[in-house]
């Protein structure tokens, strides 16, 4: 398996265990964030990919293991200290999160104002700035009902950016877009991690804008690392569990079936709840 090739680590992730309530989510896991670079987390849906991120934020402590991020462990911080580290921090959901009573400009001021003491010229220059980069500097003033799902994508995005954050995670980034969309916004993704020096993790699903946006890829299945690697890597890779996930196979060692009885067996056997409901 091809180890990651940059040794500045942003994120350093040790020995990570953690469980929800008696079922498994990671188990011994070791791994690291490339500083100024673009991580793509990839894996089965119910493999704890935005666990992972709320285990980065410090919203979640691991049973075990640590996780540090820029040289800080973040599960031993207190309060303060971990309030304090997440202003450096930003996550855009799987919903866009947009308040909906306010139109777009409001919606990308709202971190600026609560979060610094700049004066509303200041806020208006940073506001369209942030707009600008995403494409929408001309529809500041439309609700978020008026926006289209690739539009208010990237609303949240330009929301997500607002103070500059040293890490930006994105949970399912291209959840429910078309092509176009999702292309503009992998462009964009790229784009600023590079204007803004970020170092950004990406939990998706999507395959098809991965070439464009990964730097490295980690695929998980079953609380481990089943697959690490550049896109060229992972999408020529032999392992039956990453070949199966890159192509989107639907026979491989990932079931397509949940475990059952044998199916003939299943049909010859008398359900006692089907009865009962029969009988009642």
């Amino acid at each position: 398996m091809p180890s990651n090739p940059d040794h500045d680590p942003y994120v350093e992730i040790r020995n990570l265990t953690f469980s929800r309530g008696d079922r498994p989510i990671f188990s011994d896991v070791s791994f690291s964030i490339p500083r100024g670079k673009i991580t793509v987390i990839m894996g089965p849906s119910g493999t704890g990919k935005t666990t992972l991120l709320n285990l980065i934020a410090g919203q979640l402590k691991p049973d075990q293991g640590s996780i540090e991020v820029d040289g800080i462990e973040v599960n031993r911080l207190s309060r303060k200290k971990l309030l304090a580290m997440r202003r450096e921090m930003s996550l855009m959901f799987q919903s866009d999160a947009l308040f909906t009573s306010l139109n777009v400009y409001e919606n990308v001021a709202f971190p600026l104002r609560v979060h610094t003491r700049f004066t509303e010229e200041m806020i208006y220059d940073l506001v369209l700035m942030k707009l600008e980069a995403v494409g929408l500097r001309g529809a500041r003033n439309l609700m978020p009902s008026e926006l289209s799902g690739g539009m208010a994508r990237r609303v949240a995005l330009a929301c997500a950016v607002a103070l500059d954050p040293k890490l930006m995670m994105y949970d399912e980034a291209f959840t429910g877009q078309d092509p176009i969309s999702e292309g503009i916004l992998a462009k964009l993704i790229r784009n600023l991690n590079t204007a803004l020096g970020m170092t950004s993790i990406i939990v998706t699903h999507s395959r098809s804008s991965l070439a464009e946006v990964a730097d490295y890829i980690y695929l998980f299945a079953e609380g481990k690392i089943i697959g690490q690697g550049n896109y060229e890597e992972m999408i020529n890779s032999d392992s039956p569990y990453v070949k199966q996930f890159m192509h989107g196979l639907p026979d491989g060692p990932v079931p397509f079936q949940y475990p059952a009885l044998d199916y003939v067996h299943d049909l010859q056997t008398q359900d006692p709840q089907r009865l009962s409901r029969e009988g009642a």
